[in-house]
């Protein structure tokens, strides 16, 4: 192309603003003068992204429950991007993650002749396979973050691309432990745990309680252990309440993000099931997964799941590598027992951090070029 493509774009979470602010690096690199608008974050706004709606408008917690509370006002935001869009008609359409809301809105524009490439495949090797069928009359082409992914699309007709994960490429292969304590004020000698309860206002809802709660009694138990709670943007004044009623005593840190410091810098973390928990795998960080969602929503995602894990860690290494701690058995006494037992363990500790090394390898792709070349070979078929 002489010039950059008109690339439209959705993001709808943190992670997805991750996500989609590394693909548009990549993207830049090849074609400078690129334009790309949508919905999207603040990472995605650093490399001159247009938001006509922020990201948040687009975040739920849990199953269809919660989002009905939510459906009108995202079905209209949907309704007005698909007409902006079907008039504007850019030369591709990459929907980040989100696939509720992408999937449907890429088979509108798909069917009006806009080429659709989905970065981040739906988990329908976890739960929900029949979404492989909407995939189908929804994508052009899907860019692959694990190297099984690939061959479950190209078997049902789906062009697919695996491009490695962006976070190992981006998160270095040797964790920069001494560098980010000392940013963070924390000495060598000291036991750091990370408090990572999710990015979501109704996931912290549902688990930074819990989390609090656990950390009040592992402050009790072991008195000298730090704790470091990362904050995405706008949800400090929704978690400062939450510490003072359950942890007003403990030597916790509230950190404004960082939430790669406090990886960096901690010996376990206590982490929401989600992205987060791949971003601790590499950084080589022994780690205790709960999760936890409405009573109404629990047994509708248990029944339509396929695997035995829910972690990323573990889904990856086929393996309970990591502890898993869902609903009723995501309590303090059960998570800080969970901690306690990888900071007296180093030996268990050292040995997950050599699975985690490995994987990072595994996962480690120039991703940007690799995305940005199939997204290419979507642009030169139109």
């Amino acid at each position: 192309m002489t010039t950059g493509p008109r690339v439209a774009m959705v993001a709808g979470e943190t992670s997805g603003d991750l996500l989609a602010g590394l693909l548009l690096g990549g993207m830049r690199a090849r074609w400078p003068d690129l334009t790309a608008s949508g919905i999207g974050g603040p990472k995605m706004a650093a490399h001159g992204f247009q938001a006509h709606w922020p990201y948040e408008k687009l975040a739920v917690h849990g199953f269809n429950l919660e989002v009905l509370r939510r459906f009108r006002e995202i079905w209209g935001i949907r309704e007005q991007l698909a007409a902006r869009l079907l008039q504007e008609r850019p030369d591709v359409f990459i929907g980040v993650d989100a696939p509720d809301f992408n999937l449907g809105l890429e088979a509108r524009l798909k069917a009006q002749g806009v080429k659709t490439v989905h970065f981040v495949s739906p988990s329908i090797w976890a739960w929900r396979g029949g979404r492989i069928n909407k995939i189908h009359r929804s994508v052009d082409h899907m860019l692959c973050l694990f190297p099984f992914e690939p061959k479950l699309y190209q078997d049902k007709g789906i062009a697919a691309t695996y491009v490695g994960h962006p976070l190992a490429d981006t998160i270095p292969l040797e964790v920069p432990r001494e560098a980010a304590r000392a940013k963070l004020a924390l000495g060598a000698d000291v036991q750091v745990v990370a408090v990572l309860p999710g990015s979501r206002g109704g996931e912290i809802r549902h688990i930074a309680p819990t989390f609090l709660q656990t950390v009040a009694r592992l402050s009790q138990q072991r008195p000298d252990l730090r704790f470091l709670l990362p904050i995405v943007p706008g949800m400090r004044a929704l978690v400062e309440p939450m510490v003072a009623e359950h942890a007003p005593k403990a030597a916790l840190t509230l950190l404004d993000g960082q939430s790669h410091e406090a990886l960096a810098a901690c010996d376990v973390t206590l982490i929401a099931s989600g992205t987060a928990t791949l971003e601790a795998a590499l950084f080589k960080r022994p780690m205790v997964i709960a999760y936890k969602i409405s009573a109404l929503s629990w047994p509708i995602m248990k029944r339509m799941a396929y695997l035995p894990w829910v972690g990323l860690p573990n889904i990856l290494l086929s393996d309970f590598v990591v502890p898993e701690r869902l609903q009723h058995e995501a309590n303090p006494e059960q998570l800080a027992s969970d901690v306690l037992a990888w900071l007296d363990q180093p030996a268990r500790a050292q040995s997950v951090q050599q699975r985690f090394l490995e994987l990072h390898h595994t996962l480690r792709r120039d991703t940007a070029r690799a995305a940005s070349d199939a997204i290419a070979q979507v642009l030169e078929s139109r």
